[in-house]
């Protein structure tokens, strides 16, 4: 394993976890099924109005909101983007987190996603296993070496770090949840179920796209 070592990984995702344990639940965000962001957070696509999920793929919320984020996705506006982020804030969710990078640096996010939510959800499989994930992404078309080596590689250490930075810096507390343009998080718990995150990110993403004039 090149980079950080796997203690200091795991010692990152405590970190998180013991911030995340502060962020404050409050009447506003339950009324309105967001919470505003104090200090907002960097985007990647700064020309765009940008839908970042936060997700693990062993979480059965995640799998369920799938269907809808995908649905939404299908029928986004132009001047939305969307993108997912999967941190690492429980050291038995770094496996995963590993291989989603592994697989958007080979360029099979997607397609890699979508398998392993079947595989642990729906065949029962925890899928922990390094060797089992790189299998997996074999199917898809990878190389299973080059996709075990990607794993342990300097690139995903450098992608798990910073997506544990972004969920600390969004204040998460669960997955899924959804970070709209860098200034509001919703998730289920707030916005009332998946319907009403999906309503959130309409209604706000509209609200970002009239302020940055697009």
């Amino acid at each position: 394993m090149s980079g950080i070592t796997r203690r200091g990984a795991l010692a990152l995702a405590a970190t998180a976890l013991a911030g995340l344990a502060t962020f404050p639940y409050t009447a506003f965000a339950q009324a309105v099924g967001y919470t505003p962001i104090d200090t907002p957070v960097s985007t990647a696509t700064p020309d765009k109005v940008e839908v970042l999920e936060f997700f693990w793929l062993g979480c059965p919320h995640c799998y369920n909101f799938e269907p809808a984020v995908l649905g939404w996705k299908e029928d986004m506006p132009e001047y939305v983007a969307f993108v997912r982020e999967a941190p690492p804030l429980n050291p038995s969710w770094e496996p995963h987190s590993r291989g989603f990078y592994a697989a958007r640096i080979l360029g099979l996010e997607e397609p890699f996603v979508q398998a392993m939510f079947e595989a642990i959800h729906e065949d029962r499989q925890n899928m922990r296993k390094p060797d089992d994930i790189a299998e997996l992404a074999a199917g898809l078309g990878a190389d299973k070496e080059q996709f075990l080596k990607t794993m342990k590689s300097f690139s995903v250490e450098t992608a798990m770090r910073r997506s544990v930075q972004l969920a600390m810096g969004a204040g998460i507390n669960a997955v899924p949840s959804v970070m709209i343009n860098g200034k509001y998080i919703t998730s289920g718990s707030q916005a009332g179920g998946n319907d009403g995150m999906i309503r959130v990110i309409e209604q706000m993403t509209e609200v970002e796209k009239e302020a940055m004039g697009l």
